[in-house]
């Protein structure tokens, strides 16, 4: 089995300023701890995926919306969309390259070059709408790639499993609209973003936990509520949102996880794809803001993508 890492130098060109927690040194550290590690030797690495096409980006994203970033990037300001969502020039490049990186691994996935792949990229996506960024994101990589696999003529049911510990309300806004894609949510709630648990629609599976979750509570609750769910739906290729701020020294939450939750969590979903999808599987990065834990998490997750005999 051949697992991919995929990335790119221009995921790191966005910069929201020194004092954001979105910042290019998140994806340096999970690269330093995979070379220190060895497990880079057992990936196969794409550097330089293509930029997403523009086709691909109006699966997800209004073309007023679109247009809109493109006229902002080319004049080169500084734009804050909100407090925590800021826009500069080379922002859309930077969001063009991550989703090019999870549609480039769907496209080698489908060719049978690789059966899964972990794409270290920012900024992240889960939480960009159709016609709006928020929450650190600009476009969803997740949704488009989802969307994107269902091109494909032997794809007719995608899974997305988001574990990051703010719930993806872009990408459910986006998938909402097609049954055949059946999204797993676990988040802090109440938390960023607001959200009525009455409004899911009946392709969202919600996994609404306090603050303080314990890893027993985490672990039993996705047991519980979402894997049930998923095997029932036999999805044919996994995407997922994997994002590590809901580690316990995350300074952006309140959930007591640490990386073994991550590995724990990830072991499911191979044992899921394994079953249902041929092994397809997806991962593209989210949150996770405390450096040396999200370098650990990353690192765990990526351990289990990979078969035992290489990991």
């Amino acid at each position: 089995m051949k697992v991919a890492y995929i990335t790119h130098p221009a995921c790191r060109k966005h910069d929201p300023g020194a004092q954001h927690p979105e910042t290019a040194a998140r994806l340096q550290v999970i690269e330093e701890e995979l070379f220190k590690s060895g497990l880079i030797n057992f990936l196969k690495t794409y550097a330089n995926p293509p930029k997403a096409s523009r086709s691909d980006i109006l699966l997800a994203h209004d073309e007023t919306y679109l247009n809109e970033l493109e006229k902002a990037a080319s004049q080169g300001k500084l734009m804050p969309i909100d407090s925590d969502t800021i826009f500069m020039s080379q922002t859309l490049e930077s969001a063009l390259h991550a989703v090019g990186a999870v549609t480039h691994g769907l496209n080698e996935i489908m060719k049978g070059n690789i059966e899964r792949a972990f794409c270290a990229v920012r900024p992240p996506g889960h939480h960009a709408e159709s016609n709006k960024a928020m929450g650190f994101c600009f476009l969803n990589s997740v949704a488009i790639g989802a969307l994107r696999a269902l091109s494909f003529p032997e794809i007719t049911r995608v899974a997305i499993i988001d574990f990051d510990v703010h719930h993806g309300n872009g990408t459910e806004q986006i998938i909402r609209s097609h049954p055949n894609v059946l999204l797993c949510s676990s988040f802090q709630y109440p938390f960023y973003p607001d959200l009525d648990l009455n409004a899911a629609s009946k392709n969202v599976i919600y996994i609404p936990l306090p603050a303080g979750t314990s890893s027993s509570l985490f672990r039993a609750s996705w047991s519980r509520i979402a894997f049930p769910k998923l095997f029932e739906f036999r999805p044919q290729i996994i995407f997922i949102s994997a994002g590590f701020d809901g580690h316990r020294l995350d300074p952006l939450a309140d959930f007591f996880l640490d990386e073994e939750d991550f590995r724990w969590i990830t072991t499911q979903i191979v044992q899921l794809s394994d079953t249902t999808s041929k092994g397809r599987i997806i991962s593209t990065l989210e949150g996770g803001y405390h450096l040396p834990a999200l370098a650990r998490s990353a690192k765990a997750h990526i351990e289990e993508l990979l078969p035992t005999t290489q990991s």
